[in-house]
């Protein structure tokens, strides 16, 4: 993989920021967006635009052949079974929300669910609203020390009100990968759904869908190169058949009437009410069209060569840093601490000289308190970072403890 060609690829890497070229190392919040996707964005607007599946017209024909060429394309990229089992939302948060409102209607009081401490909120908070309306239980998995799950824990936990184990496929702030695959098969063994969240995990491999054996699959197209407000909902299809609509409106009916019951439309658009954002969904083929011309596997070497690099010369160059996550073939993700200073001022110190970090809590408050702590620092590799942006953060660093001490 030619890194210099690929950088090529992505505008905002021109950017310069304080007269420094910029170094984007904020990837796990959200990645850059290449040429191709961009154009592919243009070209909805200038030419398609036009609602979908609702025209006989030229433009909303066009427009909902790009949208279902890019539903087809997704169900390829997972090995999904059906193009019925693909639900464009707008972001994994989304994604996860339709399965607690919908699947979750059948959970009654005294039901459990397992989560673990490592969860974002995306799949905390819709299941404490769940939990509020309908009275249901959730079980937390701990870490252990190097922030890999206590496994043993988790498989203590179920019992016969267990009603679904739901559990990120990477952390957001760890790097943890988790064995998704072997908590999925012993949750089935126990007759138990799974969801994962796998936000974190879809820019550095390729979820399959018959490997994994997921029942619910969450990802969102912004972290893996592709278009903002655009996600993914994976559901096996006899699991979306029995759930009820998420939300009411077009394009999910079949028949609306006063005086007899609405009917609905069939998968997939039965969750897919009102006007969905058709461009940046028609956008996701050129997102996923990179990603494997790019080569999944060349990437994922890349973005490793970089963790190590990165990892050793933190740990051995930068006095009195801390590293939380610490597992062996860790996605690359790097949350630190460098004590006593507060992560905010070396957040803002380091943008002052052009390094776009991500500081703060990450949206996982609940592993923060696990950890003892109030946020971290967290740089994430992409495609497209580079050994020399390694460089310049090691010496933006030591250039900052002369400043603070």
């Amino acid at each position: 993989m030619n890194v210099e060609e690929l950088r090529a690829e992505f505008p905002a890497l021109d950017r310069r920021l304080y007269n420094r070229p910029m170094v984007y190392l904020d990837n796990v919040a959200t990645s850059q967006t290449p040429r191709c996707v961009i154009d592919a964005i243009n070209e909805g607007y200038l030419h398609a635009k036009a609602n979908v599946h609702r025209g006989v017209h030229t433009l909303s024909q066009e427009a909902t052949a790009r949208q279902e060429a890019a539903r087809e394309r997704v169900r390829q990229w997972i090995n999904a079974r059906s193009t019925s089992e693909i639900i464009f939302t707008r972001g994994t948060t989304e994604a996860i929300n339709l399965v607690a409102a919908s699947f979750g209607q059948r959970f009654q009081a005294g039901d459990e669910i397992i989560l673990t401490v490592m969860e974002h909120h995306a799949n905390i908070v819709p299941w404490q609203l769940l939990q509020t309306r309908s009275g249901i239980n959730i079980k937390v998995v701990p870490i252990n020390p190097d922030g890999s799950l206590q496994l043993d824990v988790y498989r203590g936990l179920f019992t016969e009100r267990t009603r679904l184990a739901a559990f990120c496929h990477i952390s957001n702030v760890l790097g943890t990968v988790n064995p998704v695959k072997e908590m999925t098969a012993f949750a089935h063994s126990l007759g138990v759904p799974v969801l994962i969240d796998g936000a974190q995990a879809t820019a550095h491999l390729r979820p399959d869908m018959q490997d994994l054996d997921a029942d619910f699959y969450a990802f969102s197209l912004h972290k893996m190169y592709g278009p903002t407000g655009i996600g993914i909902l994976y559901g096996k299809e006899h699991l979306l058949e029995s759930m009820p609509p998420y939300q009411g409106g077009g394009e999910m009916i079949s028949h609306v009437s006063f005086t007899s019951p609405t009917t609905f439309a069939d998968l997939p658009y039965k969750f897919e009410a009102g006007t969905p954002d058709f461009v940046g969904i028609g956008a996701t083929t050129a997102a996923i069209n990179f990603l494997e011309q790019t080569g999944i596997e060349a990437i994922h070497s890349h973005e490793q060569d970089l963790l190590r690099q990165a990892t050793s010369r933190l740990t051995t160059e930068i006095p009195n840093i801390e590293i939380y996550g610490t597992t062996p073939d860790k996605a690359p993700v790097i949350s630190f601490l460098i004590h006593p200073h507060h992560h905010y001022d070396i957040g803002l110190l380091l943008d002052k000289q052009a390094i776009e970090v991500r500081t703060g809590h990450h949206c996982a408050q609940p592993l923060m308190h696990a950890l003892g702590i109030d946020g971290t620092i967290r740089i994430g590799f992409a495609a497209y970072n580079t050994t020399e942006e390694i460089d310049l953060i090691i010496q933006a660093l030591k250039k900052i403890q002369q400043i603070i001490g």
